[in-house]
């Protein structure tokens, strides 16, 4: 007997191949069944006409390794069919913590909150930090999460277990990278699906220092990237500075040379399309170019959405990172708002946020085209909705000081939406195009980090739903396809990412007349009630993982069926030939 029969439902199974109307019947946590018409009897039964059933998304790119101990459902990522997360990305991650420096668990923190915009509150108090090995964190999470979840090995986790303070500046002798590359062994031998690391610019901890591995020379990162491979199942994923923009040469050769080194795929996070800088995407696809010829394979991740980044003058954000901006952004808000008052201040910044040194950063000097969010001053009444340049205009003044104006009057705590430059037809052709690559992966969502400036999660029902009845840049198999069984294949996945008898029952039932995804609104459910940013997901039915209901209805429904994921027991080796 079947523990779950789903009727009449048009079933996408994944691979691409045309939809096709099926009952599909789940036991004992796997499909047992894909049929026109099943017989078999089921404990329970749900009719499915007129609605989708796809297998579960998969997000390539979060940083839930924190969330998932006060919140084992992902949310909102769960809601809008996430069925798979990726965590311990960018070089950060929560263990290894060395057993006789408790002070790296708040360094740790600390770090996290500044550099993946995570409550500090929250991490003090919604994680138990009761672990000190990278095994003894995956212990801590198995059997209390609703999602199934893999994570990298961070390497600055690595190195500050190794090193201490010294792993900010300093280099590693022999004898301790030995230590660190046999504590990324002991990492992956207890499941890790390989290493993260990071070398961006705009990476920096809780005290505004360039995070630990960003002082890894070449051969360190080397040594690391020839530990991964000895692993089965294993990957790479690296972050450099150019990933905002365009990779300088010698970033080009270095993740060519760490994909080749592991004999493993490499991931980077994120490429942006615009249509405005049409040599961006060929550029940014030349260390894959590269990898295929020296064996090894590097593989851009990217959105299929234009996420909303929610900004403000008053906290940390991507306007902290134009170069030049930072020391007047770090003031306290009194001494920032005089200086920003200041006319030659103002102007000294626009120069550099337009300067060719601000690189992707020049989209954020068009303040002319910020809205205006949520306020906090009778000054400000109205004004919530409209553009700047708008308002600008009737004052009479420069869209810098209008901005600066009514963001003072809320003591910098107006909320502020910069409007997208890339959103032209001509861009969304261009990423339609750069999709059908083969060293192309949707995602990156950065779900569970910058909780409350972006809200990158629900770009699964989102991209369905423009593809249905928006924009139809891809039809409905191929996107199902490019959130299910491309990044199974890249992570080597081993029975996920399709609808077929024998694989997980991870799986996601919506209606394509409606599915999409809500406005993202502020809610403050974090612990110590930290703000972050939520979307209702609209049209999905029902979600399943490992046969079990998670979501019915945008509602979770407490139970808890999630794996976690580890590498050789739940992933393979994949080719990078």
């Amino acid at each position: 007997m079947l523990d779950h029969l789903i009727k009449g439902a048009t079933v996408v199974d994944g691979t691409g191949a045309p939809a096709r109307a099926a009952d599909v019947g789940i036991r004992d946590g796997r499909i047992a069944r894909v049929e026109p018409s099943v017989a078999e009897g089921s404990r329970t039964t749900e009719e499915a006409q007129g609605l989708v059933l796809a297998p579960g998304f998969i997000d390539p790119h979060t940083h839930y390794d924190a969330q998932l101990f006060w919140d084992p459902y992902a949310t909102p990522s769960l809601n809008h069919g996430v069925t798979t997360v990726v965590g311990g990305n960018c070089g950060f991650t929560l263990a290894p913590l060395h057993p006789e420096r408790p002070e790296d668990a708040d360094y740790t923190r600390r770090m996290m909150a500044k550099v993946e915009g995570m409550s500090l509150v929250a991490l003090e108090r919604g994680a138990p930090w009761s672990w000190h090995s990278f095994g003894e964190y995956l212990d801590a999470l198995e059997g209390r999460i609703a999602v199934n979840a893999g994570f990298m090995v961070g390497h600055c986790a690595l190195r500050r277990y190794v090193l201490g303070a010294a792993a900010v500046g300093g280099q590693p002798s022999a004898d301790q990278l030995a230590r660190m590359v046999a504590l990324a062994h002991e990492a992956m031998d207890a499941g890790a699906w390989g290493l993260s690391t990071t070398q961006s610019s705009t990476h920096a901890d809780g005290d505004g220092e360039p995070v630990a591995s960003r002082h890894a020379r070449p051969e360190e990162l080397l040594a690391l990237a020839r530990a991964v491979g000895e692993h089965e199942g294993t990957q790479v994923e690296a972050i450099v500075a150019g990933c905002l923009d365009r990779f300088r040469d010698d970033e080009v050769e270095l993740l060519v040379e760490l994909s080749a080194a592991a004999g493993r795929p490499l991931n980077w996070n994120v490429l942006t399309v615009d249509a405005a800088v049409p040599e961006r995407v060929p550029r940014q696809l030349l260390p894959s170019e590269r990898a295929r010829k020296a064996g090894g394979r590097v593989v851009a991740l990217t959105m299929p959405i234009l996420t909303p980044m929610n900004m403000s003058l008053g906290t940390f954000c991507a306007l902290h990172l134009i170069p030049g901006w930072g020391e007047v952004m770090g003031l306290p808000v009194p001494e920032r708002v005089a200086r920003l008052r200041d006319p030659a201040v103002r102007a000294e910044l626009l120069r550099r946020a337009t300067s060719e040194e601000a690189g992707v950063f020049r989209r954020l000097a068009r303040f002319d085209r910020y809205v205006i969010g949520d306020t906090y001053s009778a000054a400000n009444a109205g004004l919530t909705g409209r553009v700047v340049g708008d308002i600008a205009a009737e004052r009479g003044q420069d869209p810098f000081a209008c901005l600066v104006d009514i963001c003072a009057h809320d003591d910098l705590r107006t909320v502020l939406w910069p409007m997208p430059t890339d959103n032209d037809p001509a861009s969304w052709a261009l990423r339609a195009e750069t999709w059908h690559h083969e060293d192309v992966l949707l995602g990156g969502s950065d779900a569970g980090a910058h909780l409350d400036r972006m809200c990158g999660a629900p770009y699964t029902t989102r991209f369905l739903g423009d593809c249905l009845r928006g924009r139809k840049l891809v039809g409905l198999e191929q996107a199902v396809k490019m959130l299910t069984d491309d990044p199974a294949r890249l992570f080597g996945l081993r029975d996920r990412g399709r609808i077929a008898e024998g694989h997980h029952a991870d799986l996601v039932l919506f209606d394509p007349e409606t599915v999409a995804a809500g406005t993202a609104t502020l809610v403050h459910d974090l612990p110590g009630d930290s703000p972050r940013l939520d979307s209702k997901a609209i049209g999905v039915r029902a979600v399943w993982v490992n046969g079990t209901v998670v979501i019915r209805d945008d509602v979770v429904t407490g139970e808890v069926p999630g794996t976690v994921l580890r590498s050789g027991r739940d992933t393979r080796t994949v080719a990078t030939r």
